[in-house]
């Protein structure tokens, strides 16, 4: 049995009656569970936590070219533990978005073996040669790429962390499933595509999240829909919405200085707008987002509708642009659409 086969296997090696999107309602019973009024620790918490069941470096980026056009870009590091105590697996996902193609591309490792992993200082998250690294969080390099298409970024902050949720105790389900999360919302990125058509210099905004838990989400929720959104006026805003059960919805409101407002529930307004068919299924890919108390009403159209990231847990990720109260660009993300 080849290394993938055998990674695949042990992915799919989950405790009967797992449930949600990807098995991440499956209970956590021997990991450990996030708690209310944990105090993060930095640098420390960019790196692993071992201990919990499932985790992700998360980093999208809207980015626009030098011809003029838009682009997205999408780079994720996962780690799941079979066990506790158990082995580690790690999956990379890359994806590149034009207007008019996208590119999908995926790596799976085992832990422990030097073909996955990250370290904290200087920080480096990698999967083989996909590699995020820099001398900290705030000024980093990113480089991937598939036989198709690659990219070589720089990204430095302008701006702090965030912590969503209760100081980054971030709750999922109307029943408190959580997890803990926080999110890098303030880059700027400069850098290249390589495309089929050749090398297209771009610069853009990026974001990246960091979430880690044993059981994020209720056995009954089928999946989410994520944004992430920087607005013309320097405010950040990510939004998600949970579904299947009793849903959940969620939206931090997050200042040009990184003061973050939490919202809950019907706070947060979010309504499909139009579907399209891509990869056989029926997915949104333009939406009405309104968090009314901040004055925000957007309409939010994807910029490729055929984003789909057609890998071991398939899903749709791509960049947005929104219009409406404000101007806005970012990314979405939709799970759970079979």
């Amino acid at each position: 049995m080849n290394v993938r086969v055998l990674l695949i296997a042990l992915w799919f090696a989950l405790p009967a009656g797992a449930q949600g999107f990807a098995g991440l309602g499956q209970g956590g019973a021997g990991f450990a569970l996030p708690q209310e009024g944990r105090i993060f620790d930095f640098p420390e918490d960019h790196g692993p936590h071992p201990d919990y069941r499932i985790e992700w470096w998360y980093l999208t980026a809207f980015l626009q070219g030098a011809d003029g056009r838009d682009y997205g870009i999408q780079w994720t590091l996962f780690r799941t533990a079979l066990a506790p105590g158990g082995p580690q697996v790690w999956m990379g996902h890359f994806g590149l978005t034009s207007p008019e193609r996208h590119f999908t591309g995926e790596r799976l490792a085992r832990g422990g073996i030097g073909q996955a992993g990250v370290e904290v200082a200087p920080f480096a998250a990698w999967i083989d040669d996909w590699r995020l690294a820099g001398p900290d969080f705030s000024d980093l390099s990113l480089s991937a790429r598939t036989e198709e298409a690659g990219y070589d970024l720089a990204l430095s902050a302008t701006g702090p962390l965030v912590l969503h949720g209760a100081d980054g105790f971030s709750v999922k389900s109307e029943s408190g499933q959580a997890s803990y999360y926080y999110s890098q919302p303030f880059y700027e990125v400069s850098g290249r595509l390589d495309l089929p058509s050749g090398p297209v210099a771009v610069t853009g905004q990026g974001w990246l999240d960091r979430e880690w838990s044993s059981q994020p989400l209720e056995g009954d929720q089928e999946g989410w829909d994520w944004f992430s959104l920087h607005l013309g006026d320097g405010h950040k805003l990510m939004a998600f919405a949970l579904r299947g059960g009793l849903g959940f919805r969620y939206a931090s409101w997050i200042a040009p200085d990184g003061t973050v407002t939490p919202f809950y529930g019907d706070a947060l307004v979010l309504e499909p707008l139009a579907r399209a068919e891509v990869a056989g299924r029926e997915v949104p890919v333009r939406w009405s987002l309104a968090l009314p108390a901040e004055g925000v009403a957007l309409e939010v159209a994807a910029v490729n509708p055929d984003s789909w990231q057609a890998t071991l847990f398939p899903y749709w990720e791509g960049p947005v642009r929104a219009t409406g109260s404000h101007a806005a660009t970012g990314y979405l993300e939709m799970t759970g659409y079979e």
